[in-house]
């Protein structure tokens, strides 16, 4: 396939800029597994599409607040984006100014804080901080949220709190996992009450995550790295699920490639380290059963992963769908749950 075969046009109208009031209050659109049909619905319904003993496993990674702004020593104005901690105080990060910094000078950044700009590797900077303070002391005391950028807006108090799930742990991700932002203390209550188990896996997101593809052919592509670990508790969780015959739903394309990195035969095992795995139509997955997750960029590895689980023309058609009734897009926008028809076979007890 070809990156062109992804591209959909999405009025800016339904790009959404602010989350909504309550972060349950979004929409559901559902994908029956076996028809096809396509229904529309809210997400406070999400718990009742979901069994007992389903398994919801859930991205536990914190955004940091990765964003800063300053000057080169010449005077020119830059934007830092950390892409990733590597030390207490050494970042990779994307730089952006009228012309790039050299190795050996200094960026000058708001509040005080100086870099030194180590070396270029590829599209990212190594930068140096100085002081005593961390990294990620430096960050959480003067960084910025680092909004997506079609969100093309400043970061404001609310997005503190919004563009992090309830329940992120793990500090290390400069974008949010979007399908978990839907979740609410009530909406948790309620998945408990059914008998829905949770669990966790850990990805940092990186900003290479709304890149588009330079490519048109989909194998001539280079994904980016990211970090991950799934740990032995998460491991016995989903086997005791296949088990007892309930599905493993991912929350979000993030524990989709998680899961997938971390199976080599019929199950996850414990582990950690770099996944730069691209899933596209054609794979076979081996883990989830189930999928919730947001609507993404078109000609975007997102896109491709879920047109890969739910099935090309079926998934094309829902975003169709998705934009004709007015659905709200990308991170703070509105969900999507795809299940699978072998896991509709064999879902519940």
């Amino acid at each position: 396939m070809r990156r062109s075969d992804f591209q959909y046009h999405l009025p800016d109208e339904q790009i959404a800029r602010h989350p909504s009031r309550v972060r349950s209050a979004s929409r559901l659109l559902c994908i029956n597994p076996d028809t096809g049909d396509l229904l529309d619905g809210q997400f406070r319904d999400f718990p009742t599409k979901l069994n007992r003993g389903d398994l919801l496993v859930f991205n536990d990674t914190r955004v940091i607040p990765a964003r800063l702004w300053g000057v080169k020593e010449s005077g020119g104005r830059v934007e830092v984006l950390v892409e990733r901690i590597t030390a207490e105080h050494e970042v990779l990060a994307h730089v952006r100014a009228s012309k790039s910094p050299r190795p050996g000078s200094t960026l000058l950044l708001d509040n005080n804080i100086s870099a030194h700009v180590v070396e270029r590797v590829n599209d990212l900077f190594r930068l140096a901080f100085t002081g005593k303070q961390t990294v990620l002391e430096l960050l959480t005391a003067h960084g910025h949220v680092p909004l997506p950028p079609y969100i093309n807006r400043s970061d404001e108090p609310q997005d503190h709190a919004r563009y992090q799930t309830i329940y992120a742990k793990a500090p290390g991700a400069v974008a949010a996992p979007t399908a978990g932002l839907h979740f609410d203390d009530d909406i948790m209550q309620q998945l408990q009450l059914r008998g829905v188990d949770k669990a966790f896996v850990t990805l940092h997101v990186g900003a290479g995550t709304f890149q588009p593809l330079r490519v048109e052919r989909l194998e001539d592509h280079v994904m980016h790295h990211e970090w991950y670990e799934i740990n032995a508790a998460t491991c016995d969780s989903i086997a005791e699920t296949r088990r007892r015959g309930g599905r493993v739903v991912a929350v979000g394309t993030t524990v989709v490639r998680t899961l997938e990195a971390a199976t080599s035969g019929a199950l996850p095992q414990p582990c950690s380290g770099e996944t730069n795995l691209f899933i596209t139509p054609g794979y076979r997955f081996r883990c989830a059963d189930a999928l919730l997750t947001n609507f993404h960029l078109p000609e975007s590895t997102l896109l491709m992963l879920v047109c890969a689980f739910g099935g090309y023309q079926r998934m094309m058609q829902a975003y169709e769908h998705a934009i004709a009734q007015g659905y709200r897009f990308y991170s703070y926008g509105d969900a999507m749950f795809i299940e699978s028809r072998h896991a509709a076979r064999v879902a519940g007890l």
